[in-house]
C-alpha cells in the first residue's frame, strides 16, 4: 500500500484553507472611496441704520453700513472669506458722502487646529469690537468711542501670517502686515487716517501684529493685542516714525449679565519731526500726539429673557479717550480731545439676530471754550 508524500498533503491543505479565507472576501464588492468634499459657497452680511440728534444740532437719518460677506470652501482644509462693505449709502467720485471698502478678501489653509496660514485682506486683531462689529451682538448705536477714536476700527490691511487654538482654551493670531502711513496722522483722530487699507499698499517696511486670548473659563474671554511698524515711509529724506498699539480686554457674560472692558494705548515716536514735516508740507503744524490712550467699561443686564416678544436688555459705559495724552517736547495738549463719555441705554432684540437700539452719550471735554455735544442716537441693525 503506497502513501502520498506527507510534505504534499500539507502543501494540499494549506491551499484549500487560503481559497476557503479569500472566498467570502472575494463575494464582498470592495469599500467605495469617501466622497469628495462638496464645495460650498455662502452669503451672509449686516447692516445698519441710525438717528443721530446732537446737542443744538438737527436731527440726521442715515444707513449708515451695508455689508456683504462671502465664504466658499474649496475643501475641508482651504477656505475663502470676503466682505465688501458700503458706508453712508453712497459712493460718489471725491464727495465727502461714503465709503465703498473691501475688508476682507483672504484664504485659509486649515493644516490643523493648533496651526494655520491665511493670507490676503485680514481685519487686524485688535480689541473687542475690530473683528466682531455685527450690531445685534454688542451695545449702543455707535461703536465704543475707544474702538473709533483710539483703535481706528474697522482697521484692515494686507498681509498674511498664522493662527490656531493652543492647550485648553487658548487661540492665538500673528500676522505680517503693511504699515500705517505717518503723513496722514492728525491730532484730532490719532492713526486713523494713515491706515492704507491694501490699495497701493507701501510695504517697504512691513509691521507686525499678534493678539493672544483664553477662553478657558465659561462665560469669560481675556486677551491681549499689539501692533508695531514705522510708519515714515512718505516723507523725503525718510526719518523713522515707529507706532505700537498695545490693548487689553475683557468680556463676561452669564445667564443675563454682560460685562466688557478694554484699555487701549498708543505711542508714536519722533512726533517731534513729525509735526515739524508735516507742518512744512501743508503750512499748519497738526499737533500730533506721541501718545493716545483710551479705555472703557460696560455692564449690560438683559431684563427681560426669552419671552415671545424677544429680549430686552439696558446698558451703561463708561469712556475716557484722550488723542493728546502725551505731546512731543514744546507742544502743548488740546484739552478739547481730552474727552470722557457716559453712554446709557436699551436695546430690544425681536429676534436673536435683529436689534432696535436706544441710547444717550453725554460726552465731557477739558477744555473751556470748546464743548463736545451730548447725543441722542437711535438705531436699527440686523445680520444674516
Amino acid at each position: 500500500m503506497t502513501h502520498a508524500p506527507r510534505p504534499a498533503i500539507r502543501l494540499a491543505g494549506l491551499l484549500a484553507a487560503t481559497l476557503l479565507a479569500a472566498a467570502p472576501a472575494a463575494a464582498q464588492p470592495a469599500a467605495p472611496p469617501p466622497p469628495p468634499v462638496e464645495r460650498a459657497t455662502a452669503l451672509s452680511g449686516y447692516m445698519e441704520f441710525h438717528f443721530n440728534k446732537p446737542e443744538l444740532d438737527d436731527g440726521q437719518l442715515d444707513f449708515h453700513r451695508f455689508v456683504l460677506l462671502v465664504t466658499h470652501r474649496f475643501s475641508d482644509r482651504i477656505r475663502f472669506v470676503g466682505e465688501l462693505e458700503l458706508e453712508h449709502a453712497l459712493v460718489e467720485g471725491l464727495e465727502e458722502a461714503g465709503e465703498l471698502e473691501l475688508e476682507q478678501a483672504y484664504v485659509d489653509f486649515l493644516l490643523s487646529r493648533r496651526f494655520n496660514v491665511r493670507a490676503g485682506m485680514m481685519l487686524m486683531p485688535i480689541g473687542i469690537i475690530n473683528e466682531r462689529h455685527e450690531p445685534p451682538i454688542y451695545y449702543g448705536v455707535e461703536r465704543p468711542f475707544v474702538d473709533t477714536v483710539i483703535v481706528p476700527t474697522t482697521w484692515f490691511e494686507v498681509g498674511a501670517g498664522v493662527h490656531g487654538e493652543i492647550g485648553r482654551g487658548w487661540r492665538y493670531r500673528a500676522f505680517v502686515t503693511s504699515p500705517l502711513d505717518a503723513s496722514q496722522f492728525s491730532a484730532e483722530e490719532g492713526i486713523r487716517g494713515g491706515l492704507q487699507k491694501g490699495s497701493e499698499t507701501n510695504i517697504g517696511r512691513a509691521a507686525v501684529t499678534g493678539r493672544l486670548e483664553y477662553a478657558g473659563v465659561r462665560g469669560l474671554t481675556v486677551g491681549a493685542s499689539v501692533w508695531t511698524g514705522r510708519s515714515g515711509f512718505a516723507f523725503r529724506p525718510r526719518f523713522d516714525v515707529p507706532v505700537t498699539v498695545t490693548e487689553a480686554d475683557a468680556r463676561y457674560s452669564r445667564d443675563r449679565l454682560e460685562l466688557r472692558g478694554q484699555f487701549a494705548h498708543v505711542t508714536i515716536d519722533n512726533a517731534g519731526d513729525l509735526n515739524d514735516a508735516l507742518g512744512r508740507a501743508i503750512g499748519v503744524d497738526p499737533n500730533v500726539a506721541s501718545g493716545l490712550r483710551g479705555f472703557y467699561g460696560e455692564a449690560g443686564y438683559r431684563v427681560i429673557s426669552g419671552a415671545s416678544f424677544g429680549d430686552v436688555g439696558v446698558f451703561a459705559r463708561y469712556e475716557n479717550f484722550d488723542t493728546q495724552f502725551r505731546m512731543p517736547d514744546g507742544y502743548l495738549p488740546l484739552k478739547s480731545l481730552d474727552r470722557d463719555a457716559i453712554v446709557t441705554g436699551f436695546t430690544y432684540w425681536p429676534d436673536p439676530d435683529v436689534a432696535v437700539k436706544v441710547d444717550y452719550s453725554v460726552v465731557r471735554n477739558r477744555s473751556a471754550v470748546f464743548k463736545a455735544p451730548n447725543s441722542f442716537n437711535l438705531g436699527l441693525g440686523w445680520w444674516f
